[in-house]
């Protein structure tokens, strides 16, 4: 048995939690992983799973063999970096978990980069905006907005993403302009769900102390897209971040509501593990975020 290969695909294993995850991942059949770990608890002679219907999860001594499994494979990672010739030599995988509206808006120009700077890396990218936490998660890098609370890993700031009160022209002209921030609960707003779920949203002028206006809730939405949609086709009026909406603005078809005022800007930081060496690979993808994000977020609607 080739242990060490088979150690990768036990740690991609517990890290995705389902063997067929795994299999995606490693691009392999599910018979043959689930083969790889059978014999794998055969030769160490204990289980390492447990199975049921649907997840999976570790045995005591499968988290034992899970953290050594995973600092041992990070440290060949790192002997066979330190001795290659060219820093396009690093290869290996990096899990990378981002939100929705910054991963497919803003983040595609620095994985360009990366895959130019770095082509023997392979990106498995995650969408999805819940705050995921290199530790538990089993990821190697995340890129997170707003407020992080506790967890095992280190934050880089690189930034903060800007929000925006928009409506299609099309919208104004059928239902009259929007002049004061009483007027906001008079229009249909339309919001991604868990984003001003208390029908206020934050408002500030000048530097004043936030006031929170009224909303009036219609469609929320899982994913930004169809919210976006939704109010370009003039359904409404609603909150987009301002990677996302500044070609609409440029374009005339969004337009800035009560422009006077600002929305507070999400914190956009990258998380790492805090409790190990990081791997060549990810100190180096991590070094080309903080590096290509802040202009790309910084660059103003036009």
């Amino acid at each position: 048995m080739d242990l060490l290969a088979t150690m990768r695909i036990y740690v991609r294993v517990v890290e995705r939690g389902t063997m067929s995850g795994a299999a995606r991942d490693l691009d392999m059949g599910q018979p043959a992983v689930s083969e790889r770990i059978e014999r794998l608890e055969k030769h160490l002679g204990t289980r390492l799973l447990l199975r049921s219907a649907r997840t999976l999860t570790c045995t005591e001594e499968g988290r034992i063999f899970y953290e050594r499994s995973k600092a041992l494979l990070e440290a060949a990672d790192d002997a066979v970096a330190s001795v290659s010739k060219t820093e396009n030599a690093l290869d290996g995988t990096i899990r990378l978990a981002a939100p929705q509206c910054v991963g497919e808006v803003v983040l595609p120009g620095v994985l360009m980069h990366v895959r130019t700077a770095y082509p023997n890396l392979h990106i498995d990218l995650v969408l999805n905006d819940d705050i995921v936490d290199p530790v538990t998660e089993g990821v190697d890098i995340s890129i997170r907005v707003g407020q992080l609370g506790d967890g095992g890993f280190v934050a880089h700031p690189v930034g903060t993403v800007g929000r925006r009160l928009v409506a299609a022209p099309s919208y104004l002209e059928r239902h009259g302009p929007i002049d004061t921030t009483a007027d906001l609960a008079n229009h249909p707003f339309i919001r991604v769900k868990g984003v001003f779920a208390s029908e206020r949203l934050p408002l500030q002028r000048d530097g004043d102390a936030l006031d929170y206006a009224r909303i009036r809730t219609i469609m929320t939405t899982s994913h930004w897209r169809p919210m976006f949609d939704t109010i370009v086709a003039g359904g409404g009026i609603g909150v987009v971040q301002q990677p996302a909406c500044a070609d609409a603005l440029a374009a005339g078809t969004l337009v800035e509501l009560l422009p006077r005022y600002v929305i507070p800007d999400f914190a956009l930081n990258v998380l790492v593990h805090a409790q190990r060496p990081l791997p060549p690979r990810v100190r180096a993808v991590v070094d080309l975020l903080k590096h290509d994000l802040p202009p790309l977020l910084a660059r103003p609607a036009r």
